[in-house]
């Protein structure tokens, strides 16, 4: 392997060896061969880490931390050690297709800014099928392309880390947020998107695979609406009141009505509309989130 690879893979994991394996594997096929990959495991993992080690990969770099630290600062570790000029991120639960790196790296190079974040189509592996995220290219304002929707289904914005690709020059400067419980890539693509000479360049095909199945337990999986609103208010610089709205609809009303909790309602209607700016679709979204059973949305959305 070369001292200094053009792009760096991190992968996170914890006690998943099967499915990081795979993940492992749809890096070592990119068609760019110039890369190193470095899964960090994060705690005490000897299963993941026999596995990794049964490889006898080259370009393959395994950091096992210490102590569980989540997410965020796994990938902040990842970082630390990487040689490349990019960075490419990759959950353990997805996938790579072939031609993903070097589809983005042609973008980034024909970017017209210092940092460009190159994001891609997505292939979302969920229960009622396989979609493909999102429908239309990022636009602005951002926030409001990430956190509120114009249509009844999700999967309209969409910027997924797997599909980042990512100078290292600005993942030094933009970290990602320690210790934060939920919604990581959009915290900070938010953050780094304000940064100078920082550009959303996009490739319109799909690129990976997302894996959204429940078997996969990823974090933003898991129902925790709680921090979700702690994540949205902390994060009101940042955001628009539409999308502030908007987030409220989908992404916090969609657990609290998952978890039953029926005593959140009239409170996050209320903070929709004291901080938020909803439009008429996010009042909709918001009801049936709570009337409209999961199941029947599940099937609504795999038929879109």
């Amino acid at each position: 392997m070369a001292p200094n690879p053009l792009v760096s893979v991190i992968i996170p994991t914890f006690e998943r060896p099967a499915l990081v394996l795979q993940a492992v594997n749809s890096a070592v096929k990119q068609t760019i061969k110039d890369l190193e990959i470095i899964v960090v495991i994060d705690g005490g993992d000897s299963a993941t880490r026999a596995a990794l080690e049964s490889l006898s990969l080259p370009q393959l770099r395994v950091l096992p931390l210490k102590e569980q630290v989540g997410g965020s600062r796994a990938r902040n570790e990842g970082v630390v050690i990487a040689r490349g000029d990019w960075i490419a991120f990759l959950d353990d639960d997805d996938l790579w297709l072939p031609q993903k790196l070097e589809r983005q790296l042609a973008a980034a190079r024909a970017s017209t800014c210092s940092d460009p974040i190159v994001a891609c189509k997505v292939v979302a592996q969920t229960q009622g099928g396989e979609v493909v995220w999102p429908r239309k290219p990022p636009s602005e304002p951002l926030s409001e392309y990430l956190l509120a929707r114009d249509t009844w289904t999700q999967g309209e914005g969409l910027l997924q880390t797997s599909t980042l690709l990512v100078t290292r020059r600005l993942l030094n400067k933009v970290t990602f947020e320690d210790g934060l419980r939920k919604h990581q890539d959009w915290d900070w693509i938010l953050r780094a998107a304000r940064e100078p000479g920082v550009k959303i360049e996009f490739v319109n095909e799909p690129l990976a695979i997302w894996n959204l199945r429940e078997s996969a337990g990823g974090v933003s999986r898991k129902l925790d609406w709680q921090a979700s609103l702690i994540w949205i208010r902390d994060r009101r610089e940042l955001v628009t009141r539409r999308a502030y709205a908007g987030f409220i609809a989908t992404q916090i009303a969609s657990q609290a009505a998952r978890q039953r909790q029926w005593k959140a309602f009239l409170p996050l209607l209320n903070e929709m509309f004291r901080i938020g700016r909803p439009k008429a679709i996010d009042m909709f979204l918001l009801l049936g989130m709570w009337l409209v059973p999961c199941s029947l949305r599940e099937r609504l959305r795999s038929s879109w």
